[in-house]
């Protein structure tokens, strides 16, 4: 069985005082809503599941929290909805892609909403991102894509399943060819289960979760990550290792910047701050609990601790990209 590596530095107490007082007064009682950019049954929404039914008891008053599945062009359709209608009252949180902060730098179409101004509470895990082919297929390395194609599924704009591979083989001439209309990470990994494609780009977490031992054993077999440093247990290269010049490199690391997001959880544009800071405290708080932690290992997922602070400290980065850097990627990024 695998161990949950649990990254948390408490710093911040729970609320005292009269603020305590008024976010329990504010929460007691009260249903919040937590909302999920994902179908039900994918990797966000278990994660939000998991996390908010140990989260209540750590936010003053002991609120419900209600989880509310709101799908659709890889998280944008959820993300937009919320930015503009959700309560801006502390009791509706949302769990979005840890893409869309790229996706509108990238500037791309539907997006309706400024990252910037989402309040950043924090997230429960950082996983690499891997690009896979299924044991048996013709690609067995990085190095085999160079001259043979594999097929991968695709999940749609917005969602790192379909970028990764259209980025890598533009920009690298790696031969990922994409087959979007599987809607869903889940249903590009169960098409790539059927035979319908070879492989998938995914982040290790969710493979590992959707099925364990597989990486593992070889039955998905890892031909590169995403980050710079490679993933010594499984003796496979970095993408960075095949980037030939430094603007490769410098797109590479854009993209990659989003892994650094994990699953993050924001409160709407203009939340009170006093309530963005109970929300951010709660979070920490829950991420310490025991009862969390054992679920997560039965679960077979690692937590790591991201904090609102940090999330919001690395958007701030990422749309500060420069402008030349992100015109370049703009180009490249076309379908």
């Amino acid at each position: 069985m695998r161990f949950v590596h649990l990254c948390v530095a408490l710093a911040i107490g729970m609320p005292l005082g009269a603020q305590a007082q008024e976010a329990a007064d504010f929460y007691r009682g009260r249903q919040m809503r937590a909302i999920v950019s994902t179908v039900v049954g994918g990797d966000y929404d278990t994660w939000m599941r998991l996390i908010t039914r140990h989260w209540t008891k750590h936010i003053p008053g002991n609120p419900t929290i209600l989880v509310q599945n709101m799908p659709g062009a890889g998280g944008i359709v959820a993300a937009n909805s919320f930015y503009h209608t959700a309560p801006r009252d502390g009791a509706t949180i949302a769990m979005i892609g840890r893409n869309l902060a790229y996706q509108a730098l990238m500037k791309e179409d539907g997006i309706r909403f400024d990252p910037l101004k989402f309040n950043w509470i924090g997230s429960p895990e950082v996983s690499n991102r891997i690009c896979v082919a299924m044991e048996g297929a013709r690609v067995q390395t990085a190095q085999d894509l160079l001259a043979t194609d594999l097929i991968v599924g695709g999940a749609g704009a917005g969602t790192a399943v379909s970028t990764a591979p259209r980025l890598i083989s533009t920009l690298l001439g790696m031969r990922l060819k994409l087959v979007e209309g599987y809607g869903s990470a889940s249903a590009a990994q169960l098409a790539m289960e059927r035979g319908e494609t070879e492989g998938i780009c995914q982040t290790m977490g969710a493979l590992r979760s959707w099925r364990p031992g597989w990486l593992e054993s070889g039955k998905m077999r890892v031909l590169f990550n995403l980050e710079r440093r490679p993933l010594a247990e499984f003796h496979a290269p970095s993408v960075f290792d095949f980037a030939k010049t430094a603007e490769q490199k410098q797109l590479l690391l854009l993209f990659s910047a989003s892994v650094e997001l994990g699953r993050p959880i924001v409160a709407p544009p203009e939340t009170p701050p006093e309530r963005v800071r109970i929300l951010r405290a709660s979070f920490e708080h829950v991420m310490a609990d025991q009862d969390l932690i054992a679920e997560a290992e039965k679960l077979r997922v690692d937590l790591s601790l991201v904090k609102g602070e940090t999330l919001d400290a690395l958007v701030k980065d990422l749309m500060a990209t420069p402008d030349d850097v992100l015109k370049r990627a703009q180009i490249l990024m076309q379908p």
